[in-house]
């Protein structure tokens, strides 16, 4: 609808042109959206308030010539200008209820567009150290990433999915040691324990494993243990690929898969690290003062600059994420998303003024960020604040045991990134209305009750056939429900633009509660025919986006519940 809509207008702009003295590069571009309140009519467009400052003419004044030259069609019942000049659009009732016909025949891909035009684009999210199992901010990472690589994808990009993890460095001997001490024998309250040695009993199966002589098998290491207790690089290798394989575990079972894993020890094993702070010194944005290198970072929107070499040796964090977004560019990626919590956004500007500073024509907001904030996690109104195996946090795998994968997974995406999250492990379990997942969930189970009904009963249904009886839906709700079904693409493609897969889950409670309620207030399986086979299509149109929807967030839609 949206559509004819917006080509009813350029007709009518282009008409308008021809005996208007217009600016020659004046390239209007229309913009029509769903209303919110019924009694502005269906669509409405401001393209008169646009064009008000060019033609310098009141809007209003500009919206009566625009719906003067609007050409006639079927669709439009009648158009007026609303406020300062809106043209508001009133759709009839078979206008609307084509949205029905476009559901039910696009099926799977209602909703998908292809306006990436099939754009590299590269989404890091997770990037866990492998120094501990998942815990439930890494699931929080795992979601929205997930969720924004599935909106991506729909909209026509050429997805990447990466995984970046440290396999070296203090985080990793520390590690080593812990697993280590286990070997020997040691246990965490010992007085010989490593200082910042981890704590969890995983360190303890890690060890188990080790002194068994397993071999183990993740997406990207296969270690096999040498059961030497003294020797601190066996040790290492082998506590990495034990962890690794654990988070690929969890993740597979939180339904998250990567294309790519990169290791930020090949940085300094190739000289990526070495070459990109060479060619900082030679573009002349570094100094040594008092033994260390600094980048002029404020040269490029930092408020001081950054140590890149600290004077007793050894980089700063922040320069090997130079070298590996400069090798993001390289392999071609003009769209980076980098998913990660809220603690790295002092390092977003260093990066980005790293990447100018390097000269190779990487754009300034170039690598794009989302940032997710902490999330809490209550069961009967108290914070649950360990896990037993972790020692010290709430694993994404206790989430997963407890709640499963689907409310896990919506609860962790349902609210904006940048907002604290609350998971509330009650409502999650909960078999409520209350319950967001259960309620969209239930939604598209009862469509498919209702079908299971119509074969009971003898009665034939199909979509081809119950396009001609759509004129029998003029009811409020079914027009509020067509409305909201025409709304689902718009809302795809917003939520992949802006990076905000938490407006699916919205769009989707909100379609939910519609159909409860019409599903409730009204006969689905009529006597009559035609408005009984008009009923169940919209019923299997609901289920369609339900179901489109769902799986861009990686939830199920189940058949029965």
């Amino acid at each position: 609808m949206k559509a004819q809509i917006v080509s009813l207008i350029e007709q009518a702009l282009n008409a308008l042109k021809q005996g208007e003295n217009w600016p020659e590069d004046l390239r209007p571009q229309v913009q029509v959206d769903l209303t919110r309140d019924k009694s502005h009519g269906d669509l409405a467009s401001n393209i008169a308030m646009t064009l008000a400052k060019p033609l310098r003419k009141s809007p209003r004044d500009i919206a009566q010539q625009i719906i003067s030259a609007l050409p006639a069609s079927p669709m439009v019942n009648k158009v007026e200008i609303a406020g300062p000049g809106f043209i508001n659009f009133y759709l009839n009732n078979s206008a609307v209820a084509s949205v029905i016909t476009d559901v039910l025949g696009q099926g799977s891909n209602f909703g998908r567009s292809t306006i990436g035009q099939s754009e590299k684009v590269q989404v890091e999210y997770v990037s866990a150290n492998p120094t501990g199992p998942l815990h439930v901010g890494h699931g929080r990472g795992a979601a929205v990433g997930d969720a924004l690589c599935r909106l991506l994808q729909a909209t026509g990009h050429d997805v990447t999915r990466e995984f970046y993890y440290n396999d070296a460095g203090a985080q990793i001997d520390n590690l080593a040691r812990s697993v280590q001490a286990r070997c020997q024998g040691l246990e965490p309250d010992s007085d010989q324990w490593p200082t910042d040695g981890y704590r969890g009993d995983y360190i303890k199966d890690v060890a188990q494993s080790y002194l068994a002589g397993d071999r183990i098998d993740a997406e990207d290491k296969h270690v096999t243990g040498a059961a030497e207790p003294d020797n601190l690089d066996a040790i290492r290798d082998f506590a990495v690929a034990y962890l690794r394989r654990e988070q690929d575990l969890d993740l597979k079972a939180f339904g998250v898969n990567f294309d790519v894993y990169f290791l930020e020890s090949s940085l300094y094993s190739e000289g990526k690290v070495d070459e990109a702070v060479k060619q900082l010194v030679e573009n002349g944005h570094t100094y040594e003062k008092d033994g260390a290198l600094w980048l002029k970072t404020t040269d490029f929107g930092d408020d001081k600059d950054r140590v890149m070499r600290k004077s007793e040796g050894g980089y700063t964090y922040f320069v090997p994420d130079v070298a590996y977004h400069l090798n993001k560019w390289q392999r071609g990626f003009s769209t980076v998303i980098n998913e990660q919590g809220a603690d790295h956004h002092s390092t977003v500007t260093r990066v980005r003024a790293g990447l100018q500073a390097l000269n190779a024509g990487i754009p300034e907001a170039w690598p794009d960020y989302v940032l997710h904030q902490m999330v809490l996690v209550m069961r009967g109104g108290e914070e649950v604040k360990i896990s037993k195996r972790a020692g010290s946090y709430v694993t994404l795998r206790d989430l997963i045991d407890e709640v499963g994968r689907d409310a896990t997974r919506y609860f962790l995406v349902a609210r904006a990134a940048s907002s604290q999250l609350t998971f509330d492990i009650d409502l999650a379990i909960s078999q409520s209305n209350d319950n967001p997942v259960y309620y969209i969930q239930y939604a598209h189970a009862r469509v498919c009750s209702v079908l299971r009904k119509l074969a009971e009963q003898g009665w034939q249904w199909s979509a081809e056939h119950s396009c001609d009886t759509l004129d029998r839906l003029s009811e409020e709700a079914e027009l509020a429900l067509m409305k909201r079904l025409s709304a689902y693409p718009a809302t795809v493609t917003a939520a992949a633009t802006h990076r905000e897969p938490h407006t699916i889950a919205n769009y989707l409670r909100e379609l939910a509660g519609e159909f409860h309620s019409y599903y409730n207030s009204f006969k689905m399986l009529d006597d009559d025919e035609g408005l009984r086979n008009a009923r169940v299509a919209l019923s299997v149109a609901v289920k369609q986006v339900i179901a489109n929807g769902l799986d861009l967030l990686g939830v199920s839609a189940p058949e029965e519940m």
